[in-house]
């Protein structure tokens, strides 16, 4: 019993703890990262961990075994060495641990983990509580082995941490629980300050929502603006109250004249939190269809959500044609996109006439699909109540350059490529689709299926299938949701030779280096994040 409350033994324990924490820690860095895609909810990334299929678990319970066994070997090879034939066992911890490491990273995952603050705050909490737990385990063991007083028990007796990679998920469960007493109140704190920053500027402000086209849409305003104003918007798809907070706290406010903010939500009171700390001068909702239905659980649900933005416009609110009626009963003074005429669509961009306080003008985009065009229509509303001229709004359209992931083409070696990876709704899959068709040679479109759809998931994902039909090539990637897919286009008639499945993109871009040949055209509609 001396042995087991010793100094060395202490230290011996302290050093086993901390060791193999931060093996387990190596391990978990994907784990964590697809935490952090899932914006830290504990419920979303639960709910990843139980899809059917996924491998980490698994990966999670081979790990084990074979600690198992390597260190059982280990240690009874080296019980000639008394009671460090268990430290040496844990050899076999680290061979195994670095070639699950390894063997981890020949996959990277699609949305890289960003080692933000927070990340690595999570990351400080997570190996504190993994070498808190492994500590209480060792001096556990070691106890019971001086009590017990079995030879063949002390010498085996760090074996039972082999179960520690089966707690992976767990502990960055717990950790994410623990780190949340600190990170909401300072998450708070910052989105306040932000609020108070905003406040005090001179700034008029934007908000743009919709069930789709809200980044493009910020985008094409963010340039139209910037010929004639300072403009702050936010980056990428940041359209949450940290996004927007970021982009304010971040900016030295008197630098500009216009914040353009992306608003996203996935329930009833989303939008109304957002526009709380940064009320909007004016609005646009680009359109709705049942995107996020899995959360939101009825369209009705999904127009009382965006229309959350009308009841805290100052100004004025531009609101997509068709969806305009969705909105009648607000008593903003709206504006119904109908600006948009003569459009012409091809490969080679889209020509229409904006007509704007009366004046009519004709331009031209490079950016593909009628879409595109409506998106542009709204921007240009918005910039007119500005005070931007037809001429000046029609000039900067033709500047305009693809939106990076958004229908973005991309020619080479004599293929184009349509990088359509962030569209995951029913309406940009039908106008992805429809700009696919227009250009010459063969066509073959790539896709995993569309998601968070709900209810209608199933339904919706045998419409597209049937829209597949006729291509060149189809390609459905993954296991998420190509069943249905499938399904729908063969029912509607599609030619199954002309149908492949393939696990991964990797393996579906493998696929397509023997098969495109100059003048083919390739759509990759929507790359479905990790967390799918």
């Amino acid at each position: 019993m001396g042995i087991f409350i010793s100094v060395p033994k202490t230290i011996e324990c302290v050093l086993c703890a901390a060791v193999f924490a931060v093996l387990l820690c190596a391990c978990s860095y994907k784990c964590v990262g697809i935490l952090q895609s899932c914006g830290y909810g504990g419920a979303k990334f639960f709910a990843w961990c139980r899809k059917k299929r996924n491998l980490a678990f698994t990966r999670h319970s081979l790990l084990a075994l074979l600690c198992v066994f390597s260190y059982s070997v280990i240690s009874l090879c080296f019980s000639f060495a008394g009671e460090w034939s268990a430290v040496i066992g844990f050899s076999a911890y680290i061979i195994f641990f670095a070639l699950y490491i390894w063997a981890d990273n020949k996959v990277a995952l699609k949305s890289p983990a960003s080692p933000t603050p927070r990340f690595k705050r999570l990351y400080v909490v997570l190996f504190l509580c993994t070498a808190t737990f492994v500590y209480f385990a060792v001096t556990l063991l070691n106890f019971a082995a001086a009590v017990w007083g079995n030879t063949v028990f002390y010498v085996l007796r760090y074996f039972a941490l082999s179960v520690f990679p089966l707690c992976i998920i767990p502990l960055i469960l717990l950790a994410n629980a623990v780190a949340k007493i600190y990170e909401v109140p300072h998450n708070r704190s910052f989105v306040k300050k932000a609020s108070k920053k905003l406040a005090n500027s001179n700034l008029k402000i934007i908000g743009i929502t919709g069930s789709y086209g809200k980044t493009s849409t910020k985008i094409i305003l963010s340039h139209l603006l910037s010929q004639k104003f300072r403009v702050l918007s936010t980056p990428r798809s940041h359209n949450t109250p940290l996004g927007l907070a970021l982009s304010v706290n971040s900016a030295e406010l008197e630098n500009y004249d216009i914040f353009i903010a992306e608003m996203g939500a996935r329930n009833v009171g989303d939008i109304a939190e957002l526009c709380e700390f940064c009320p909007p001068d004016y609005s646009v909702i680009t359109g709705i269809c049942p995107q996020h239905l899995e959360s939101f659980k009825t369209v009705e649900n999904i127009v009382k959500a965006k229309g959350e933005i009308l009841t805290a416009t100052k100004v004025k609110a531009v609101i997509a044609e068709d969806c305009f009626e969705l909105f009648e009963s607000y008593g903003v003074d709206k504006i119904k996109q109908n600006c948009l005429s003569e459009v012409e669509c091809s490969a080679e961009g889209c020509s229409f006439t904006l007509t704007l306080g009366g004046a009519r003008v004709r331009t031209h985009t490079k950016l593909l699909g009628r879409h595109a065009a409506q998106n542009i229509a709204l921007a240009a509303e918005v910039a007119y109540s500005l005070g931007m001229t037809p001429g000046e709004i029609a000039s900067a359209i033709k500047d305009l350059e693809f939106i990076e992931h958004r229908l973005q083409l991309i020619k080479a070696g004599g293929v184009n490529i349509l990088d359509d990876g962030y569209n995951s709704n029913v309406k940009g899959a039908a106008a992805a689709l429809e700009v696919l068709k227009s250009f010459n040679g063969r066509k073959i479109a790539v896709t995993p299926g569309l998601v968070e759809l709900g209810v209608l998931e199933e339904s919706e994902n045998a419409l597209l299938g049937a829209e597949l039909v006729g291509f060149d090539l189809v390609i459905l990637v993954g296991d998420t949701l190509v069943q249905p897919v499938k399904e729908g286009y063969l029912s509607a008639g599609g030619d199954g030779a002309k149908l492949i499945l393939k696990p991964t993109l990797a393996a579906a871009q493998e696929e397509l280096k023997g098969y495109l040949a100059d003048g083919d055209t390739v759509l990759f509609l929507n790359d479905l994040p990790d967390i799918y």
